[in-house]
């Protein structure tokens, strides 16, 4: 299988509660493209329907629905200009499955090495100052911080070069990113 890559494609990664969806809301506002995190809209959906794909009733197709996503949001960016950013990509959901103690499927990690984004990827550290919980994030700040390291090991796994995004204000974090991907 041929390697499908996009130097234009830019993963932001991270624990929950860290910022990515802030910094994501931002480049947004900035005028790019942003394809959004699988699964709080996967939850969302599973909640509005008493569907069973959620990460408290089945891990495992909630793991499915989300690496579905993420795949169609991959394939869906070539339809987009410039720079690309996205709410965490593929390679999350191996970091997830990993977590919950479940098996990575091959074919998904087959997919991972097929459909790559940037070498370089952003990912949030924890940040006890900002980390909340909600309806949809119920993880408390040790698994965030446990799923901080995942995505870590999971992206280091793959050969990606991981980018911390300071621990500042989203005009930091923009700052940040639109220098590393040449936009300053």
């Amino acid at each position: 299988m041929r390697t499908v890559e996009s130097d234009r494609y830019f993963v932001v990664t991270g624990g929950p509660g860290s910022g990515k969806s802030t910094l994501i809301a931002a480049l947004r506002r900035n005028g790019h493209p942003v394809f959004e995190e699988a699964g709080r809209k996967i939850i969302r959906q599973q909640t509005e329907t008493s569907g069973r794909a959620l990460p408290w009733v089945d891990p495992a197709l909630f793991a499915d629905k989300m690496f579905e996503h993420d795949l169609q949001s991959y394939n869906a960016a070539s339809g987009e200009a410039g720079v690309v950013f996205f709410d965490r990509g593929l390679p999350d959901v191996l970091g997830y499955l990993h977590l919950t103690g479940l098996p990575v499927p091959e074919s998904m990690r087959r997919a991972a090495r097929t459909y790559r984004y940037n070498r370089q990827v952003f990912i949030a550290p924890p940040w006890p100052e900002i980390f909340t919980q909600d309806a949809e994030r119920k993880q408390d700040l040790e698994e965030a911080e446990r799923t901080y390291r995942a995505m870590v090991a999971v992206y280091s796994e793959y050969g990606y070069e991981l980018r911390e995004l300071p621990r500042e204000t989203v005009a930091a974090r923009l700052a940040f990113v639109r220098r590393i991907v040449g936009e300053s």
